[in-house]
């Protein structure tokens, strides 16, 4: 039903394929417009609405593994690495 279509980036001006899994996507989902944007364009447009987070290091508290976290630390609340935070979160 869908095909792949090569589509020029509005931003950077390369070409990038929209995929015939993306169409099937973007159909589902009742989006109306192709992409104007590459992915790394689109990403970079969306690291800049976001402004430039500051990450802090931590240890987590269930695993002992290193983790980059948005907020600083405190020693009174325990930090958790993603895989560590999502399976806690399960639980609830």
């Amino acid at each position: 039903m869908y095909e792949d279509k090569t589509i020029i980036c509005k931003d950077c001006g390369q070409e990038f394929v929209f995929t015939a899994g993306e169409q099937e996507f973007y159909a589902e989902k009742g989006f109306q417009n192709e992409p104007q944007r590459c992915k790394a364009c689109r990403d970079a447009k969306k690291a800049a609405r976001r402004g430039n987070r500051e990450l802090f290091d931590a240890v987590c508290a269930e695993c002992g593994k290193e983790a980059r976290v948005p907020f600083q630390p405190t020693e009174d609340r325990p930090v958790y690495c993603s895989e560590c935070y999502a399976r806690i979160r399960g639980q609830e």
